[in-house]
């Protein structure tokens, strides 16, 4: 054979050399976006099992808790790259994580800290100082339903009694079903339209009950 290797004998290639020959510049070529979720979440299980002082192997054994760490840390990462890993963008990324999340969980806090340099406290100060961040899971609905002064002589607590009634949730708590979350604001700004609420930010003025089911209902 013509291809054998000459120091074999017979002439003969080994088969197992030869098969190897075709696959090793597979790995090198093939670095497709499979690999590099692999690789995040590697780097992410590595990460963060340092960080909580939780073996990386007993992360592993929960699937679920990989699942979901991936799927957020792997998001918070893209977004951190997007932003060039600015401290000064802090604000900005950690809107975007709450944009695509509902809400800032602690691991993507972690991550903020560790890419942008950023002591923990300092991204802990920055998630609690702004109404805009949740530190708690949000439903895929936001319910907010203002109880400023000019609302409040119009109305607003019997409103939020209607809301609290159709959602059957009290202001600061999320459905079982991640659906809905229920919050109360001191103003709005549009005092004209009180009392009024606001449903993914669609603005509602004082709606009856029966209007307030036609509006829940057509969130899935």
């Amino acid at each position: 054979m013509t291809r054998g290797n000459p120091k074999s004998h017979g002439g003969k290639s080994p088969p197992a050399k030869a098969n190897s020959n075709k696959s090793t510049s597979s790995p090198e070529t093939k670095v497709d976006s499979q690999v590099k979720e692999q690789w995040l979440s590697e780097n992410i299980l590595n990460r963060v099992g340092d960080r909580l002082g939780i073996p990386r192997t007993q992360i592993s054994r929960m699937p679920d808790t990989v699942r979901k760490l991936v799927e957020e840390l792997g998001s918070t990462e893209s977004i951190i790259d997007k932003y060039g890993a600015d401290k000064s963008a802090l604000i900005q990324i950690l809107l975007e994580i709450q944009r695509v999340n509902r809400w800032l969980p602690a691991s993507a806090l972690l991550v903020v800290s560790e890419r942008l340099g950023v002591p923990l406290s300092q991204v802990y100060r920055v998630a609690t100082f702004y109404k805009a961040f949740s530190l708690t899971p949000r439903g895929r609905h936001l319910v907010t339903v203002c109880m400023g002064t000019a609302c409040h002589v119009r109305g607003s607590p019997r409103l939020l009694d209607r809301v609290v009634d159709a959602l059957k949730i009290k202001p600061g708590e999320s459905s079982q079903d991640m659906r809905f979350t229920l919050e109360t604001v001191n103003c709005l700004g549009c005092c004209a339209l009180g009392p009024v609420m606001v449903i993914d930010g669609e603005y509602h003025s004082n709606p009856s009950a029966k209007e307030l089911e036609e509006l829940l209902a057509t969130r899935d």
